[in-house]
């Protein structure tokens, strides 16, 4: 397994988009981004741990599904696409096991 890197974790927080919306864990990306200091070792150390473990926090598994209007009458359903808000640090582990299974591949 790799080793997962606090400078990588600390990378991955100062991309964060600032703008987004705040997720089902209450934490807000850019509170995350600004933190990022402080808290890319221990996030090292879970991500780490859960990698090696196979166990995710559960709730890293929560999503907020919520209509976004598309076009047309707001009345009608079918005009709207679900989006699913999931929490920072699971977006952030997966993007750490998107990069190992890409270098993986290509290796």
């Amino acid at each position: 397994p790799p080793v997962i890197e606090e400078e990588t974790v600390s990378n991955l927080l100062s991309h964060l988009d600032p703008h987004k919306s705040m997720q089902p864990d209450g934490i807000h990306p850019r509170v995350m981004r600004e933190l990022l200091e402080e808290l890319a070792e221990p996030l090292s150390i879970i991500y780490q741990q859960s990698w090696l473990t196979g166990e995710v926090p559960d709730d890293w598994k929560l999503a907020n599904v919520i209509p976004i209007h598309k076009k047309g009458c707001k009345e009608d359903p079918k005009n709207y696409r679900p989006v699913s808000l999931t929490s920072v640090p699971g977006k952030v582990m997966e993007q750490i096991i998107l990069s190992a299974i890409t270098q993986h591949l290509q290796d």
